[in-house]
């Protein structure tokens, strides 16, 4: 918001700078940490990224080509390469900031394991050469992104789609050399509503089904064997099977929910609600576990 938009502070509207500059303090993190104290800690030093997963808005190549242009934006590249895709350069041009010879050094395989947040998805376009609009963080003249995919969570930025975390890790393991993966954020948002009661506000089973065709999605890419899709949750015991895939593992971790407790959100701030507890805002900062606390108990205490 700060460095993209501008509407919030520093103001400004420099995200590739922004961009930049986080990539170097990574990898200067990444060179200090390894020869001062990996070898005695034997410990791993990764980043995490953001990222949706982009849905081509048809069958056309032109379409298809555009997805994966969106997907080049995720600069994972910067750090398995030490440089931007060349369609980053192709694209932002003189706006994109070059890497010494010593900094793509330092960034080319600076992680040892890779975090990412994913929680929603889009479709994206081709834009016609001719589309005279300016490049910028939101819009790229090569690719345009729709919102509309699916259902719509309370936030206005985050569309419900499972399978987009099953494709973006699978995407990220057969492009980025199988990386070892932590899902460091997934998550769905509810409107907080002053209306509610307690025990309504408590009753969180989309949340449980969000994080539930998230996790069984996550399952498939994580195992070599055939398993079951499940695109309903009901309860424990009733399902609805949907599809079934074959497909090869990725190395995926780790998984944490966002959020433990409800919490203030950015632009959002407290109009919105992620937390697995319930935060009473008028009673002392209370905390009140939702149904999905007992949800995710009882599916750890299983597993």
């Amino acid at each position: 918001m700060g460095y993209a938009l501008g509407s919030y502070a520093p103001g400004r509207c420099s995200s590739c700078w922004v961009a930049h500059h986080l990539l170097l303090a990574h990898g200067a993190a990444v060179e200090f940490y390894k020869n001062r104290y990996q070898a005695s800690q034997k410990g791993l030093i990764g980043i995490t990224l953001v990222s949706h997963w982009f849905v081509p808005a048809s069958e056309s190549k032109q379409d298809k080509d555009a997805a994966l242009r969106s997907l080049d934006f995720i600069i994972l590249s910067s750090l398995t390469t030490g440089d931007y895709p060349h369609t980053m350069r192709s694209i932002v041009g003189r706006r994109l900031p070059k890497f010494t010879k010593e900094q793509s050094k330092l960034l080319n395989g600076s992680l040892d394991f890779l975090g990412i947040n994913y929680y929603t998805a889009r479709y994206a376009t081709s834009t016609p050469k001719n589309n005279s609009q300016p490049a910028s963080y939101f819009f790229s003249p090569t690719f345009t992104y729709y919102l509309e995919l699916v259902l719509q969570a309370a936030s206005d930025w985050l569309y419900v789609y499972p399978k987009g975390i099953h494709d973006l890790v699978l995407y990220t393991k057969e492009k980025y050399n199988d990386p070892l993966i932590y899902i460091t954020e997934n998550g769905v948002s509810e409107l907080n509503n002053p209306k509610l009661s307690l025990d309504e506000a408590l009753h969180d089973t989309s949340r449980i089904d969000y994080h539930y065709r998230h996790l069984c999605y996550l399952q498939v890419v994580i195992n070599l064997l055939k398993l079951w899709i499940f695109n309903h949750y009901i309860d424990p015991i009733h399902l609805n099977i949907c599809e079934c895939v074959c497909i090869n593992g990725a190395k995926v971790k780790g998984y944490f929910p966002w959020t433990l407790l409800d919490d203030f959100e950015w632009a959002s701030r407290y109009t919105v609600r992620f937390g697995l507890n319930y935060v009473d805002y008028n009673d002392e900062l209370k905390r009140h576990p939702k149904f999905s606390v007992h949800w995710f108990k009882n599916l750890l205490e299983k597993n």
